[in-house]
């Protein structure tokens, strides 16, 4: 090239890196964003199945089944409350949710109760301590009695029948803390409210 006479190509290319950089730049700034979005996104991912996971199976493994006895009658009334006009016994409230076996409540399942009175003994002429209810919508139960009481050979237990709708009949026993019995089916418990107040969900074959 003539001396003297400017290179406009150089210049062109010069004027134009500041641009250039720029979009490099710009680039790598994008590159940097969509790598740390994708991170995010895959954790937010592994967090949602882990927490799916634990809640399908929160609920536990299925209810062991336990003996019916030689006490059990049907036709049971329906009834919330088992407890009789002037027990001495110490009162108690059972409640719970009845699961199927991937951990959905069971609406509407049916469990039917009977247990021995406060001194141990159970009514086979009658249906004292003896009742059927039905959980909710949403298979929530609630059942008030007296805290029943032992005989010889035996534990404090509750006797039991779930069904949910259309499904297999669960024959098992409730105890309670301190008392004996498999740790499986033992009841949790607290003493407020004036009563005994114990807890157990059943889980479905």
């Amino acid at each position: 090239m003539p001396k003297g006479r400017p290179d406009f190509r150089r210049e062109h290319f010069a004027a134009t890196r500041p641009f250039r950089d720029r979009a490099l730049l710009d680039r790598h700034l994008d590159t940097q964003r969509w790598n740390a979005f994708a991170s995010l996104l895959a954790g937010l991912i592994a967090f949602t199945l882990a927490l799916g996971a634990s809640a399908q199976t929160s609920c536990g493994s299925p209810t062991p089944r336990d003996g019916e006895g030689p006490f059990y009658k049907a036709g049971a009334p329906k009834r919330a409350s088992l407890a009789e006009p002037g027990a001495k016994g110490e009162r108690l409230v059972l409640a719970g949710t009845v699961y199927t076996r991937d951990c959905k409540p069971a609406p509407n399942a049916l469990l039917d109760f009977w247990q021995a009175d406060d001194k141990g003994e159970y009514d086979n002429a009658g249906f004292r301590y003896r009742g059927q209810l039905s959980a909710d919508g949403e298979g929530r139960y609630r059942l008030e009695t007296v805290l029943p009481g032992e005989y010889p050979g035996r534990p404090r237990h509750i006797h039991v029948k779930v069904q949910a709708p259309g499904g297999r009949v669960l024959t098992t026993q409730i105890y309670f803390p301190g008392a004996g019995g498999p740790a499986r089916l033992q009841a949790r418990t607290e003493r407020r409210e004036g009563a005994l107040q114990a807890a157990f969900d059943f889980v479905l074959q």
